[in-house]
């Protein structure tokens, strides 16, 4: 019989456990009676320590220099990349996601610290010319101090990797709460950067619920950034309840359209409508949850959609060919489910939306892909996040209602346009009201270099995150006025 094994927290450059001796259990969502480690369940003591410890580490690691630091990131990038197949299984083992979509995670987040490494040494303040001969007037970045970052469980080593990396590169000190339901995947990017010898007190690691650790991680007088990603609603609230010395840089939900008008492009727009809504078990904040359908080729394209979406096969992420895992959670099932008894309610059920609960599938959270034809546009599973392989058909008239429904959503996180009209492309790319615009694409992906947010409800109105972008959020500008 396999021993579970117990993970801890980092704090202070120590693994330790919680202060009061806690667990709870990481199990797999594709069989829930393998259980993957248990991890602490830590309390507001924890929490504490690692500010604490991340405080006092600040004024040491801010005045290292930016070399120094690089050296540690490319440190940590190797290590992920090779130990990638073993972290790979391992995430696949606790968030669903296909091994070869989850080997390929640890090698963007490697990507990503080698970017920070390099891009950040080239970032610094300007000159300003001035009618003083004897001044000089000049700016410096600075780092901001301690950050908390909060990362969620469908992208569990990327999206940390992307806070952490220009964070810590900047010079700031981090504490960092994975999401409970993907924690060790956090824990081996943490363990990449302990492996490259990074100081004490500098990256601290804490597993435990949002409610036991959140207030004070993002609630303590030394925190002074708090990078988020996940639910509008916790978002919303993580916001509103910092304070005023402390910045927030939220990525929330999506309901991300992909708009084919035109029946020559109708077998592309199957294939990326596939691809973005149904890869990842449609688990991704960019992925598409909308299709706006020219009036006259919806009906061929909800065919071939239907018979490409009934065709994908659903299985354990480890097993080869899987398209599609499982949802990652008992609560994300439900979820799903409760949105397709909705949405039969609301529109024209096509396909898919079924539980899968017989022989190999009895013990994970698997559903097949639904879709949905003539969706009402104020439909709830028109408007609302389901965060799950269920794609809602909407009819349009024209490249302008479909612009008009686009546009009326809450969120404006990505968009994708199906067209061969350049003179549409250019268009699109003016009109539609997201932050990440997508020609011919899917709404999912994007570059470690490329600046990533959204607009409305799915951001934050700050620094987006990625990219050149993704450093200027963890720096704040002092201007010096020097004269002889």
């Amino acid at each position: 019989m396999t021993t579970v094994p117990t993970f801890l927290n980092y704090i202070d450059g120590e693994w330790c456990p919680s202060r009061s001796g806690a667990t709870f259990d990481n199990r797999n969502p594709a069989d829930t009676r393998d259980v993957i480690g248990h991890f602490q369940a830590s309390g507001e003591a924890d929490a504490q320590a690692a500010v604490r410890a991340a405080a006092t580490a600040f004024t040491a690691w801010k005045r290292l220099s930016t070399s120094a630091r690089a050296k540690i990131l490319l440190g940590a990038a190797a290590y992920l990349e090779s130990h990638a197949a073993r972290f790979g299984e391992e995430l696949t083992r606790e968030e669903g996601k296909q091994v070869a979509l989850a080997t390929d995670e640890f090698m963007r987040a490697a990507q990503t610290l080698r970017y920070y490494a390099v891009e950040a040494q080239s970032y610094g303040g300007e000159t300003f010319p001035n009618d003083d001969g004897d001044m000089t007037v000049y700016t410096v970045r600075e780092p901001l101090g301690v950050v908390t970052v909060i990362s969620p469980w469908n992208f569990p080593v990327s999206i940390p990797a992307r806070k952490i990396a220009p964070a810590l590169i900047c010079g700031n000190t981090v504490v960092f709460k994975p999401a409970s339901d993907a924690p060790l995947s956090g824990l081996r990017l943490t363990e990449a950067f302990v492996q490259a010898g990074i100081p004490r007190g500098v990256l601290n690691f804490v597993t435990g619920s949002a409610s036991a650790v959140g207030p004070t991680l993002t609630g303590a007088r030394e925190v002074r950034a708090i990078s988020f990603t996940g639910s509008t609603t916790a978002g919303e609230q993580i916001h509103r309840s910092a304070s005023l010395s402390t910045r927030t840089q939220m990525e929330l939900g999506g309901k991300n359209p992909l708009i084919v008008l035109d029946a020559k492009d109708i077998d592309r727009a199957v294939d990326l409508t596939v691809k973005g809504g149904f890869s990842l078990t449609g688990q991704a904040c960019t992925g598409t949850s909308r299709v706006l359908v020219a009036r006259e080729i919806r009906a061929a394209f909800v065919e071939r959609l239907a018979a490409k979406a009934s065709a994908l096969k659903i299985g354990n992420g480890l097993v080869p060919g899987m398209d599609l895992g499982p949802l990652a959670t008992a609560g994300q099932l439900r979820t799903v489910l409760e949105y397709i008894e909705i949405g039969k309610r609301e529109a024209t059920w096509v396909c898919g939306g079924q539980q899968l609960t017989h022989d190999a599938y009895a013990h994970g959270y698997f559903v097949t892909p639904a879709v949905f034809a003539d969706v009402p546009r104020d439909a709830r599973i028109a408007r609302e996040e389901i965060f799950g392989p269920v794609i809602a058909v909407i009819d349009v008239d024209d490249y302008d209602d479909a612009i008009a429904v686009a546009n009326d959503s809450d969120y404006g996180l990505a968009a994708s346009l199906v067209t061969q009209d350049a003179r549409l492309m250019h268009r699109f790319a003016n009109d539609i009201e997201a932050g990440t615009v997508k020609i011919n694409r899917t709404t999912t992906g994007n570059l470690v270099n490329a600046p990533f947010g959204g607009l409305k409800q799915s951001s934050t109105a700050t620094f987006r995150e990625s990219g050149r972008d993704g450093l200027e959020f963890y720096l704040q500008t002092k201007t010096v006025y020097r004269g002889v």
